[in-house]
């Protein structure tokens, strides 16, 4: 004797969770992305400026740029749990792809100040320019030029993975529609509204970051 699962349809009242849903994708985008890209800053820097900080924090870059976000999660939220400290899904998502966001924008730094011509840096220094002076007025903007496409990118790619916290029980936008998939059985409406949230969020980023590259290519 088969049962069937009685499906209730989308209602009115899923729309409080959808936004919640959107909510938790935001924040967790927000926060990878602001501290990742502090991370992201300083490693590069520390890569690019000392040889015993490039061998010592090369295998972290590779093991965050090599192992799938899916087992970071899992391997991050097991140790926790195994050393008694509870914390959120939340926690475990910034953790995860803070981490990730950094060692990748670390590679995107580190390719950019290794870009500056070493003839301008010789120039400014003997302008009299010291060595913070040098990066700030002439290393770092010349970086920041050649970096920001790919930083763009790399943002773009992070809101999209946000989705892969959902395995350790965050409820962020995707799961929230698998949630409601499972009750309604509208999986093509969900999933529909779901790719156009996702689109609406990092199309623009992409579009704004075209114009704000021009717009530095011209200064």
């Amino acid at each position: 004797m088969h049962f069937q699962l009685p499906y209730s349809g989308l209602q009115w009242s899923d729309v409080p969770f959808v936004l919640l849903g959107i909510w938790h994708t935001l924040l967790l985008t927000v926060l990878a992305v602001a501290f990742g890209t502090v991370l992201g800053i300083l490693v590069g820097w520390l890569r690019e400026s000392s040889v015993l900080a490039r061998v010592g924090l090369a295998p972290l870059v590779n093991v965050a740029r090599s192992i799938p976000l899916i087992i970071q999660f899992i391997l991050v939220n097991s140790f926790f749990a195994l050393a008694g400290f509870a914390i959120s899904p939340l926690l475990v998502g910034v953790i995860v792809l803070s981490l990730y966001m950094g060692m990748l924008t670390s590679e995107l730094v580190r390719s950019g100040l290794q870009s500056v011509r070493p003839q301008l840096k010789k120039a400014s220094r003997s302008l009299g320019l010291g060595y913070w002076q040098e990066l700030f007025h002439i290393s770092g903007p010349l970086a920041f030029r050649a970096v920001f496409p790919g930083w763009i990118g790399t943002v773009i790619g992070l809101t999209k993975d946000t989705a892969l916290v959902s395995v350790v029980g965050y409820v962020e936008l995707l799961r929230a529609s698998q949630i409601l998939i499972n009750r309604s059985n509208e999986a093509l409406l969900v999933l529909a509204g779901t790719g156009l949230f996702y689109f609406v969020i990092c199309y623009p980023i992409s579009r704004y970051s075209r114009r704000l590259e021009k717009v530095l290519q011209h200064d």
